[in-house]
């Protein structure tokens, strides 16, 4: 089969020889029937690897990484690093703190295996895009559907962090204004807040065609919610359970609050035994929402998809150095998610809300502490919203439009539209939990689990490894388990949906 054009724009974005990673897997092309042209390669990407006329496309090896180790662990992490932080104390208090350490404990590691599948791949091929190796296993079918759940998975991320806007920017503007929450103030709501964010901050940041320098904001985004992880830690030694909610009548206060003291709510001389209960530590316990927590635990987890970028980037690239870079990542991040977790469910216990910050603003909105903690926390998740909106772009504009170039119309309407499905997702939404559950039950998986082991087992030689070798069924039981995993929680959400609990309890 003669090589044609577009599979050189294919490899422009490959590389052409084994990459020395003393892995002892050569670079090998597949046999004729696993070969596919394709003809979108390099369009909407090109501004990262640009190549001059006439002259030989780059390729995945000529490019110079010019990352350093520690800062590639720094670039990762903060891909890592989302907003499901703030739901992981939540789903603490629905597991018991064992099982939750088993469950992040198990997510953890089956991430950075998938991430081995991927860098594994990727090296046999020499593609560094997540569509484009689906494209190299499967055509077209691979690459729609590797370009779908990037896309699910990504509208679900921005979705939780305008949410985040939406839910906390009133409660800042209302602590600086020292505003009545109970008045109907247009700066006040949360939605058109979120629009208003979204048409001043976000959109001009979005329809950037190159979106590089927005890793300058990587260290201040991570920075912030080492920040928020710290007040949390500090406030679980600050305040008992139960806990006084707040009031702005100090009088109708003392009438209608208890006193808390010693870990026992009194009225009229009496411990609530159901406050006691609230407040006690649970190692271990199921209920009706714990089906949330694998789901929350793996939207968590979702880094695949810039795991090659950062690996073209790296210097002196090798798959056992990027493996190190991932597992190096995977393992501060699981610390942070850890810590944030437990010290969230210790201060608050049964009476954590799905939005940690949110139960915060329940025991004094004005608390300077936590005033901070939510400007920290809205500035990262602004300025991540733009970086994490690009390869959605980049996936509609490979589904969609295959064979077009860059074009500025396109490229500003697919950004307008995609801000304004996810602001009616957004403000229609019951709550981050609902965004959370089932974004994680569908594409989580099939980029974690699923899509990795597939593509691996299609693209690794067979002579090399075949269907009968331990690497390929360890690789074929790995996307059995993520197929397990998609359809036993979408089931148990939908259960608990359709029984009132779930999304129906969780509307406010």
């Amino acid at each position: 089969m003669e090589t044609s054009q577009s599979e050189m724009n294919i490899l422009s974005n490959g590389k052409s020889h084994d990459l020395g990673d003393n892995s002892g897997v050569p670079m090998k092309t597949l046999p004729e029937d696993d070969q596919f042209d394709d003809p979108e390669a390099g369009l909407e990407n090109e501004g990262f690897l640009p190549s001059a006329d006439g002259k030989k496309p780059i390729r995945f090896t000529d490019f110079e990484g010019k990352t350093s180790f520690g800062m590639s662990v720094f670039n990762l992490g903060n891909a890592i690093m989302g907003s499901g932080i703030l739901g992981l104390a939540y789903a603490m208090a629905n597991t018991g703190i064992l099982l939750f350490l088993f469950l992040l404990t198990a997510v953890a590691a089956l991430s950075s295996y998938s991430i081995h599948l991927l860098l594994k791949s990727s090296g046999i091929v020499g593609i560094r895009a997540y569509e484009q190796l689906g494209y190299r296993a499967f055509g077209t079918p691979g690459k729609m559907a590797a370009g779908i759940a990037i896309t699910l998975q990504n509208i679900g991320a921005m979705s939780s962090y305008l949410y985040i806007v939406k839910s906390e920017l009133p409660l800042v503007i209302q602590a600086f204004l020292k505003a009545d929450p109970n008045a109907d103030l247009w700066y006040l709501n949360g939605n058109y807040l979120v629009i208003m964010v979204s048409a001043s901050v976000i959109l001009p940041l979005a329809l950037m065609k190159q979106l590089g320098y927005l890793g300058y904001t990587s260290g201040f985004s991570l920075s912030c919610m080492v920040f928020f992880l710290s007040a949390v830690i500090y406030k679980t030694f600050q305040i008992p359970c139960p806990f006084e909610e707040f009031s702005a009548n100090s009088t109708a206060a003392h009438l209608s609050l208890n006193v808390s003291s010693h870990g026992h709510e009194y009225s009229n001389g009496l411990v609530h035994e159901d406050d006691a209960d609230h407040c006690a530590t649970r190692m271990f316990t199921i209920n009706s929402q714990t089906a949330y927590t694998i789901p929350i635990l793996a939207f968590a987890f979702v880094c695949h998809p810039e795991v090659l970028p950062i690996y073209t980037e790296l210097r002196n690239p090798t798959k056992k150095r990027m493996q190190q870079v991932s597992n190096i990542s995977i393992l501060v991040m699981y610390t942070m998610y850890f810590l944030a977790a437990l010290f969230g469910y210790l201060t608050f216990k049964d009476n954590v809300e799905p939005e940690l910050l949110h139960t915060y603003s329940r025991i004094d909105p004005y608390d300077t502490l936590i005033l901070c903690v939510r400007v920290a926390v809205l500035t990262a998740v602004t300025l991540t919203v733009p970086i994490v909106l690009f390869p959605v772009r980049r996936a509609i504009q490979q589904m969609l439009f295959p064979t077009k170039s860059f074009n500025w119309l396109r490229h500003i309407a697919i950004a307008v539209i995609l801000l304004t499905l996810i602001n009616m997702l957004v403000i229609f939404a019951p709550n981050i939990l609902g965004i959370f559950g089932i974004i994680g039950a569908t594409s989580a998986p099939c980029l974690i689990f699923i899509f990795p082991a597939v593509f691996y087992i299609r693209i690794v030689p067979k002579d090399d490894e075949p269907m009968s070798s331990t690497p390929k069924i360890l690789a074929a039981c790995f996307a059995a388990l993520g197929v397990s995993f998609m359809v036993m929680s979408l089931s148990f959400i939908i259960i608990d949906w359709t029984t009132g609990g779930g999304l129906a309890a969780g509307a406010h």
